[in-house]
């Protein structure tokens, strides 16, 4: 699959295929619960950084994007806890791990070039 350079469509389906991984999960506890989880911080991470293009300021700018970046890294340990109780699909995990490791440095780049 081809990755768009555009950061708002990767982000938004990043989103999406978080969603569609969660349809994999066992509907047990332990799966509701981190599905829920993972749903929500990968769509946060797409959102805030939609309210970001929109900051008035660097601060709000820089403060947004932190928010993304902070949901990112939610997302990332829970795919990670995910792998650890093979809750899944191991294929698609692995690709959304990789993708969830690129968009970290990406956000993480523009808050720091932002800050210079």
């Amino acid at each position: 699959m081809e990755k768009p350079y555009n950061l708002q469509d990767r982000l938004v389906n990043f989103a999406a295929e978080i969603a569609l991984f969660c349809r994999t999960i066992k509907e047990d506890f332990t799966g509701q619960y981190y599905g829920h989880q993972l749903l929500r911080s990968s769509g946060s991470a797409a959102l805030n950084f939609g309210e970001m293009q929109g900051a008035q300021t660097d601060k709000d700018f820089k403060y947004k994007a932190s928010i993304s970046l902070k949901e990112l890294k939610e997302s990332r340990i829970n795919l990670k806890i995910l792998e650890k109780i093979n809750y899944g699909s191991d294929l698609n995990r692995k690709e959304l791990l990789d993708e969830i490791e690129q968009l970290i440095k990406i956000i993480a780049t523009i808050i720091k070039n932002k800050s210079q």
